[in-house]
């Protein structure tokens, strides 16, 4: 090898080693280097901060000394730990839209995960969250038997027969990455896998207890993530105060269905006419379980308490809208219809046109009830003069504006 050969590859393996090391500390992330970040390593954990926020100020070096302890203790995982100086590199935060500081998100195989991180904000915290996602999101099983003794019926699996080689399992692991929280992964042991020449996934519904057969490609990678996205992530969710800020980041209004938590009977009724009716709006409205002990203070704003339950509203994040008959729930079309004047704006024409005699009527409900407004007054007998909708309660519980760390949350 002649001279420049060997000056040639030592420039190569100083450049390998220098874009190693500086992968070992917290790096700063651009749009200029946005796309070699995401496609250097496995996952890839960023931190949106803003020098004015001092909640950004004292995430930053913990983020920092994560970031050094982490490579020290794991010095061949393929991590990155990244920093968006949100002033500097607002396009950023835009391509994100983070508006909010700071802000944690975490990329998997180059894709976002939709859950931000939103624990502990300590060294030990933050490496741990990062060794959790380099876990394997995927469980073996070495014979039908020993799966059938592990699974959780009680949860959606998803259950793969396959040699975990080539891009078909690739993929899989790429999808089960994103959606482990959701799922429960299932493949054979290599042994067990060597004995099955034919390819399937399966989904195993936890209501009906049946299998759901995947019919596409697996090497579609797109189409898989779909498929199994679809199965993974209900249709309808249930809201508690754990999860009520991440559901209202994803900027839909609720359409919610308060039930007795000790009384379920109808959550499959529920699920089963949003499917119907509602096939087409999964991008338009979030249809919601919801405790109606929990959530007391929203019925309260509909005039409803406990003795009502079931009951089905919509929170746009402005008011709050009251499917009027219970009993219509599952008439065809009605579910559907209250939706759409949602959409239309009809039903906040249709609150103005009544409101006197809503307004009589509520009151008249709250006090033989013996219901007080919020300072322990009697309800009003007539229609005061500034009326709206009863206003949204769940946009109390949506994330500050400026950052997440000081969140104020009405009580419900």
């Amino acid at each position: 090898m002649g001279a420049a050969g060997v000056i040639s590859l030592t420039a190569v393996l100083l450049w390998t080693l220098a874009s190693a090391q500086q992968y070992k500390e917290a790096v700063d992330l651009t749009m200029q280097n946005h796309d070699q970040i995401m496609a250097s390593a496995q996952v890839v954990f960023v931190a949106f901060c803003a020098d004015w926020c001092p909640f950004s100020r004292r995430l930053k070096p913990v983020f920092e000394e994560s970031a050094v302890t982490f490579h020290r203790e794991n010095p061949t995982a393929s991590v990155i730990w990244a920093i968006v100086d949100s002033q500097r590199q607002a396009d950023v935060g835009e391509k994100y839209f983070v508006n909010k500081y700071p802000t944690m998100k975490v990329f998997v195989n180059g894709e976002l995960n939709q859950k931000e991180y939103r624990s502990t904000r300590s060294v030990e915290a933050l490496t741990n969250f990062v060794k959790y996602q380099l876990s394997t999101a995927i469980n073996e099983f070495s014979s039908e038997h020993q799966l059938e003794a592990a699974l959780d019926r009680t949860k959606r699996n998803i259950i793969a027969t396959m040699r975990k080689d080539g891009p078909d399992y690739a993929n899989l692991k790429k999808v089960a990455s994103l959606l482990r929280e959701d799922c429960t992964f299932w493949v054979p042991t290599d042994e067990l896998g060597a004995q099955n020449s034919e390819k399937k996934l399966e989904y195993l519904d936890p209501d009906s207890a049946e299998k759901q057969l995947y019919s596409g490609k697996l090497d579609d990678y797109e189409f898989l993530k779909q498929w199994v996205t679809d199965k993974c992530i209900p249709l309808v969710r249930e809201v508690t105060f754990e999860n009520v800020e991440e559901l209202t980041e994803e900027g839909m209004p609720f359409l919610i269905y308060f039930r007795d938590p000790n009384d379920r009977s109808g959550d499959k009724a529920f699920a089963d006419v949003v499917a119907r009716e509602l096939y087409d709006q999964r991008s338009s409205i979030n249809p919601l379980l919801a405790d109606g002990f929990k959530f007391a203070h929203p019925l309260k704003h509909l005039g409803k308490t406990k003795e009502d339950l079931p009951v089905l509203a919509i929170d746009s994040f402005q008011h709050m809208y009251l499917f009027s008959d219970m009993t219509q729930m599952n008439t065809p079309g009605k579910l559907r219809e209250f939706v759409m004047d949602l959409h239309s704006g009809k039903l906040h024409r249709e609150f103005h046109e009544n409101m006197d005699q809503r307004m009589i009527d509520l009151a008249k409900a709250k006090a033989a009830r013996g219901i007080t407004d919020d300072h322990g007054a009697q309800a009003p007998a007539a229609r005061p003069e500034e009326t709206t909708p009863p206003p949204s309660v769940f946009k109390e519980l949506k994330p500050s504006d400026k950052r997440y760390s000081i969140l104020q949350k009405t009580e419900l």
